[in-house]
């Protein structure tokens, strides 16, 4: 069972690769992931943030190693240009190395305000993108032996007769824009990943399905509103209602739920359907001390993948966010510059 699990992993991995249309990884703590979800919100804390990431999608394929995705961002606004800027690298490992994707993209974000409090903030990012493919660990149909699968007796594998491909690697310049609309506790955007659909095969299988990653469109909005009074040491506790919806090539995501900020600790909980089937049920814990913020969510799988054999599991993530704007030193400087109250949840 374990081999012909690899064995589907590996070949839709390949095809994958080999021209059709790929999917952007998608964290499910998008809030602890703002660059990824909309370049508009570079620069919406007053001071430089770091934000870390981590995902492990899928944890009982492979064992624990199917889907690993990783992120690094840094940001920061600059007031007196109504502008931010940001730096983001990303890495995701697909099979156990089978397809790697390191990004790293440069970020700029400029803010207009209205007469009546109305915000919009206009976002662009751009950067480059490396696709590496490990042919070595691809299984093809003509390795397989009906009664010893993939490697003889001796545990040697089957020769394949497909042709490597002459480059195994590609890097490619990518570029995407994004549109946020604010005023006092709601907020809405609009963004819009590979713009320039850039081509990413690494073997060209005709020219018709060769069109390059689709463009992905984010439409995503919620608010924010306290609850309770503040605590003694004044952090105030918030609910944020929110809906994002991602659609890229045929493939496309609902997310609906809430995050409570409750003082020091928060939660959440969301539920995910794609546009097939129902999806997951994402359940989020964390906590915050000063500059520093640790979340840990987990997908609930509740789509088919769930209880076929060798279901596929859950799906774990991991944020660490530092925040200098909750710094005791800026906290008073704070209060008098621009700061709208509809992102607590991303800060």
């Amino acid at each position: 069972m374990k081999v012909a699990l690899r064995i589907f992993i590996w070949n839709a991995l390949f095809f994958s690769v080999a021209g059709l249309q790929a999917q952007d990884p998608v964290f499910s703590q998008f809030f602890a992931s703002p660059l990824q979800t909309n370049p508009a919100f570079t620069g919406v804390t007053f001071a430089p943030r770091i934000t870390l990431n981590y995902r492990n999608q899928y944890t009982n394929w492979l064992g624990g190693s199917a889907y690993k995705t990783y992120a690094a961002s840094y940001e920061q606004s600059i007031e007196s240009l109504n502008s931010g800027l940001g730096l983001t690298l990303m890495a995701d490992d697909a099979g156990q190395g089978i397809y790697k994707t390191n990004q790293v993209s440069a970020f700029y974000s400029y803010r207009v305000r209205t007469n009546n409090d109305i915000f919009f903030q206009f976002g662009m990012e751009a950067g480059f993108t490396q696709s590496t493919l490990d042919w070595d660990q691809l299984i093809f149909g003509d390795q397989l032996d009906p009664l010893n699968g993939p490697t003889d007796p001796s545990g040697n594998p089957y020769l394949s007769e497909e042709n490597r491909p002459e480059s195994l690697n590609q890097t490619r310049f990518d570029v995407s824009a994004g549109l946020l609309v604010y005023t006092g506790s709601v907020y809405g955007g609009i963004s819009l990943k590979h713009l320039n659909t850039p081509d990413e095969s690494l073997i060209g299988l005709n020219e018709s399905i060769n069109a390059g990653r689709p463009m992905r469109i984010t439409l995503h909005g919620g608010g924010d509103f306290p609850i309770g009074r503040r605590n003694k040491r004044g952090e105030p506790s918030f609910i944020s209602p929110n809906l994002l919806f991602i659609k890229q090539g045929d493939f496309g995501q609902i997310n609906g739920g809430a995050y409570a900020g409750l003082g020091r600790v928060f939660t959440g909980l969301w539920y995910r359907h794609t546009f097939s089937n129902p999806d997951a049920v994402i359940l989020l814990a964390g906590f915050r001390e000063g500059v520093l913020r640790i979340g840990y969510s987990y997908d609930l799988t509740i789509s088919r993948l769930a209880t076929a054999p060798g279901g596929a599991g859950g799906t774990h993530e991991i944020s660490l966010t530092i925040d200098f704007s909750d710094s005791k030193v800026l906290k008073s400087r704070r209060k008098s510059a621009r700061i709208t109250d509809c992102f607590k949840m991303f800060k």
